[in-house]
């Protein structure tokens, strides 16, 4: 138990995850209260349109992301949080107004979804990179999966809380609330103990900055896999969003209440995959390739569950395996680049997972209304069980040549043999 938690053991990683905790749960509460407000208020249940509200705050980092990357490296990770943290707060605000004020429209909820999209695109990946300079890289792989069940943990309360507001308050105070979180975290980064932090030498300004952190993700087969995956279950397997609302309302015919709830139930899931990734020494190219298969297995067994009980239930099962995977994916990038490049890959990587939900989204949202609500979490599930086979039998190719290689070398190392331990 206490190797789980050792990370918390640092004073400024302890202030960073309370922070984080309080402003996710505001995070989480506004995705609920967003969704609402396009399916039941400003729409008659269109996926589509939840699908691109989803689209439009995450399709900024498709854009942004390398640059964001790039600054991450150059400066104070500390400092550029600080002002993103301020700016999706004040874009909470003005979004929680108009809804309080009974002049909200369509067109402005995705305008605030995308202002929210293109500050998150930097705060994302300064945030991701920022844990090295808190803890040092003898914690990394514990701090990566406490961070993921410090996400969960608000994941488990943010949906359920935000479903009783709208049912008792309405939507526009949720959005308020949400922005108010966002003080828990600069108050948190205030604290800090600079001196205490880790920090990496910020990388020099230069030209081609970018193009070098596709190149260095090109040569290393093992990220390229690791991309691939994550690219099919960020467009595919994490539209959640839009999933739940559709089964929730159309399917099972329920209200705010329990569409939030299914938001909680599913984060019992993914919590108790964070929790079991925190008591892991490192990433393991199983639990990479598990976490893929049973997301894409779980996801189908979700769709036909024939009760809104039975279907929340098995929202357990698929977010542990999602969380397998994030935690298996992110765990192996941080610990595997080298400190130089690790704002640009995992901007990269950020891109392609956020990107990819941006993207899927509106399909994932079409396939809801055309075909019905199953059909989008059943698509979802076989697009992600089949990239997972495929790496599956990729991996095994490649294991056998690597082997091949090896005793004709006499032991020499293969260049292209995966990095990620077995």
């Amino acid at each position: 138990m206490r190797a789980t938690f050792r990370a918390l053991g640092i004073r400024n990683y302890r202030l960073w995850v309370v922070g984080a905790l309080v402003s996710n749960v505001g995070t989480w509460m506004q995705r609920v209260a967003q969704d609402w407000l396009v399916l039941t208020v400003l729409t008659d249940h269109s996926g589509t349109s939840v699908g691109i509200a989803t689209a439009l705050q995450f399709l900024p980092i498709l854009f942004l992301g390398p640059y964001a990357g790039v600054l991450a490296d150059r400066h104070s990770k500390r400092t550029m949080l600080l002002w993103t943290q301020t700016a999706m707060g004040l874009f909470a605000v003005v979004l929680g107004l108009l809804v309080v004020t009974g002049s909200a429209q369509l067109w402005q909820v995705y305008a605030a979804a995308l202002a929210l999209g293109v500050a998150s695109s930097f705060d994302v990946t300064a945030r991701q990179a920022f844990v090295s300079d808190v803890v040092g890289p003898a914690n990394l792989a514990n701090a990566v999966a406490l961070n993921s069940a410090s996400f969960n943990l608000a994941r488990l309360g943010g949906p359920g809380i935000a479903g009783l507001l709208i049912a008792w308050i309405g939507t526009g105070p949720v959005f308020l609330l949400n922005a108010a979180s966002f003080a828990a975290v600069l108050l948190s980064l205030l604290r800090m103990r600079t001196a205490e932090l880790f920090p990496m030498q910020p990388t020099p300004h230069g030209n081609h900055q970018i193009a070098e952190g596709f190149r260095y993700v090109r040569e290393r087969p093992d990220l390229m896999l690791i991309f691939i995956l994550t690219g099919v279950v960020g467009t595919f397997g994490m539209n959640f969003q839009v999933t739940n609302a559709l089964m929730a309302t159309a399917v099972f015919g329920q209200g705010p209440g329990k569409y939030g709830l299914l938001g909680s139930i599913m984060a019992v899931g993914t919590l108790a995959g964070a929790l079991l990734a925190a008591g892991r020494q490192g990433p393991r190219l199983r639990f990479l390739l598990g976490g893929a298969i049973g997301l894409g297995v779980f996801s189908l067994v979700a769709s036909v569950m024939p009760y809104y009980w039975l279907y929340a239930g098995s929202l357990v099962l698929v977010g542990l395996a999602l969380m397998t995977f994030m935690n298996s994916s992110m765990t192996s990038i941080q610990l595997s680049v080298e400190p130089q490049f690790r704002g640009r890959v995992l901007s990269l990587y950020l891109a392609v997972m956020q990107g990819g939900t941006a993207v899927g989204g509106p399909v994932v949202g079409w396939v809801g209304t055309e075909f019905g609500g199953r059909w989008s979490v059943a698509v979802s599930g076989i697009a992600v069980l089949l990239a997972a086979l495929c790496a599956v039998v990729l991996v095994s190719r490649q294991r056998r040549r690597f082997l091949r290689d090896l005793a004709q070398q006499d032991g020499e190392t293969s260049p292209g043999s995966m990095k990620v331990k077995p």
